[in-house]
């Protein structure tokens, strides 16, 4: 069905950028950049997929068993995303508020030509119907002649919060007033940030993002006019023949260009109990989802509160590990585990019906996953968070971030945390625009 071959590719700054600005002649985009984040649980350096041959997108309804079909239709390499909506095909709830962006539910892809990047050298994998291209591509690719097409904004760049810091501020006391009855223990409240009549060059615009973020898990996905611009440093979940692992964080500093002063923000970080409390409750939740597809007794922890560092943040992550079946179908993994604990809270039902409660803007993607599925069934998902969404029809910009709000939450702190971690997006749309 496809035709492999490899060739040698250093992956480097200039190579990404050559192959991005190649890819924008499609129609469908999913670019998955690990920014030199080599550990062992990653695969690849990079992705590069495009051309739908075929592809599914629908609502929320019954769409995991249409995601199942397709994937196991097609049984080949099929890209794309789940929003946060899809909760309402897990459990009997539903999505009211505002929505700006109008992405569909769901949206995978079968990519007519699919570019596995290593360290050295990139493993092409063209469909039969185009493998005929696979040599003149890689020439446009490595051509220098590429240059990247600018685009000029309509008018000045307004950002707009759909939630004032007042009501904000009160949302989360009202949240507190949840947990003290006991209804939760843990949420995660988002708000959204927006722009209207605003024309962007998504490209443009991921590489800057990308460029001061450097994050594991960033993203360009384009579908049509839709684009997702991800700058995460969060992996949902991801499978490797038999071995399922899921990394929830929860816990974030802000950085210092000091760096006596940025290591003390670090080691502060690792030992406060407020935040190491909020990831071990996410983890006991991560723990609990993996069970129900988990062979018995091999759900274990194998990193907790470990501190990782971004260019923007400090980050305490945790890493949970579990052993499936060969029976058990790779789409009910991601049914049984959906949508990500440290995007909810927990308990996770009572959670999210509290955040629909609670929230002024309907989250769909954000807080949703994009990633894969491989001809073998694995997979790897991130979580959708740091990132700006697009709409390029209706010129409607959106970021939103969140907190997590636990009985130790000062409402104000809660704040500035979402504050700071919409620096990188708020710098790179109001550097360009």
């Amino acid at each position: 069905m496809r035709t492999v071959k490899v060739f040698s590719f250093p992956l480097t700054d200039k190579s990404k950028n050559a192959i991005l600005q190649w890819s924008r002649q499609f129609s469908e985009v999913v670019w998955l950049d690990g920014n030199n984040y080599s550990t062992k649980h990653c695969t690849f350096q990079a992705v590069l997929a495009v051309d739908a041959f075929t592809a599914l997108k629908t609502d929320s309804h019954n769409a995991f068993q249409q995601l199942h079909e397709y994937q196991s239709m097609t049984a080949d390499w099929i890209f794309g995303y789940v929003s946060y909506d899809l909760k309402n095909d897990v459990e009997n709830l539903h999505s009211n508020n505002f929505d700006g962006l109008n992405f569909p539910d769901l949206y995978f892809f079968q990519p007519k030509k699919l570019f596995l990047f290593y360290d050295d050298c990139v493993e092409v994998h063209y469909l039969n119907m185009v493998s005929d291209e696979m040599d003149a591509d890689l020439k446009l690719i490595t051509e220098p002649s590429i240059q990247a097409e600018k685009s000029e904004p309509l008018k000045p760049l307004n950002i707009q919060s759909r939630t004032s810091r007042e009501s904000y501020i009160q949302k989360v006391e009202n949240v507190l007033e949840h947990i003290r009855r006991g209804n939760i223990y843990e949420v995660n409240i988002c708000q959204e940030f927006f722009c209207e009549e605003v024309h962007i060059n998504p490209l443009e615009t991921f590489i800057e993002l990308n460029r001061i973020s450097k994050p594991p898990f960033s993203t360009f996905l384009q579908f049509d006019h839709l684009y997702v611009l991800c700058a995460s440093p969060e992996r949902y979940i991801k499978k490797l023949g038999h071995s399922v692992i899921s990394q929830p964080i929860k816990g974030t500093a802000k950085r210092s260009k000091v760096i006596t002063d940025d290591l003390k923000l670090a080691q502060a970080l690792a030992g406060d109990p407020k935040e190491r409390s909020e990831n071990i409750m996410i983890t006991d939740l991560v723990r609990n989802d993996l069970s129900r597809i988990a062979e018995k007794g091999s759900v274990s922890v194998l990193e907790l509160c470990s501190l990782y560092t971004f260019e923007q943040v400090h980050q305490l992550i945790s890493t949970v590990h579990c052993s499936v079946s060969e029976n058990t179908p790779s789409v009910e993994i991601l049914k049984q585990t959906f949508p990500m604990g440290s995007m909810t809270g927990a308990p996770k039902i009572a959670a999210m019906q509290i955040i629909e409660e609670t929230e002024d803007a309907k989250r769909g993607i954000y807080s949703g996953s994009i990633g894969y599925f491989s001809p073998a069934s694995d997979f790897d998902f991130n979580v959708v968070i740091r990132s700006i969404l697009y709409n390029s029809d209706n010129q409607y910009i959106s970021f939103s971030v969140g907190s997590a709000i636990t009985i130790n939450s000062t409402p104000e702190k809660e704040y500035e945390e979402c504050l700071l971690k919409a620096q990188a997006m708020r710098q790179v749309l109001k550097g360009f625009y």
